[in-house]
């Protein structure tokens, strides 16, 4: 019977599924935000009886970036560019599901297999992180809007975290350089508003924002 940390664990098996099958930019934004949620709950339950102030903070962090803070750079920027969906992305939407399927195949059988200092906290938590990093790479280059794009890599970010609490006491570095990268997506996001300023108005004055307005 499954436990239902494993259960969160499947549910973020999901989210990524129905990524790779989602065209609308708004539905990406939700389902990369509930994986920031369900990342969070997974670092407090992975350490039951255990959970340091750090582990807590670490968690907490997790939450408020990825449920609050990216959203709300997510949609601002599909706001400002005035776009809504993924048309015509370089591999088609039933593929991109079938090459999931695929990976997520080759995630378990790779995960089996790979030695690892110490046990995670589940049998399907390795197999996860190299799906989850499939689906962000998958995502980066199937996908033709940044902002997708962006999203493909914030999922791969999600999959390096997940690794860094699968292994929390033996690869803290891990969960660091996971912190780090969240900074980076909040760059390129940011990136992809001036870009569409400078395209609009040949300029990156911040006053040209007002006539961006619908």
């Amino acid at each position: 019977m499954l436990s239902w940390l494993e259960a969160l664990i499947i549910l973020l098996v999901l989210t990524n599924f129905a990524l790779l099958g989602s065209s609308r930019l708004a539905s990406l934004i939700r389902l990369v935000a509930l994986q920031g949620m369900l990342l969070g709950i997974i670092t407090i339950a992975s350490q039951p009886g255990a959970a340091s102030a750090r582990i807590y903070i670490l968690a907490l962090g997790n939450i408020a970036t990825k449920c609050l803070l990216f959203p709300w750079l997510f949609y601002r920027a599909v706001k400002e560019v005035n776009i809504r969906r993924e048309v015509e992305p370089y591999v088609g939407y039933n593929l991109s599901l079938l090459a999931g399927v695929i990976s997520f195949g080759l995630s378990l059988w790779l995960g089996d297999r790979l030695p690892f200092p110490t046990k995670a906290f589940s049998d399907l938590a390795v197999p996860t992180v190299f799906f989850m990093l499939w689906v962000g790479l998958l995502l980066i280059i199937s996908r033709n809007k940044a902002i997708t794009q962006v999203v493909g890599y914030l999922v791969m970010e999600n999959g390096i975290y997940l690794f860094g609490i699968s292994f929390v006491e033996a690869a803290p570095l891990f969960v660091e350089l996971g912190v780090l990268l969240d900074v980076i997506v909040g760059v390129f996001i940011m990136g992809i508003i001036i870009h569409q300023i400078d395209r609009q108005f040949d300029t990156l004055h911040v006053g040209q924002l007002a006539n961006l307005k619908d």
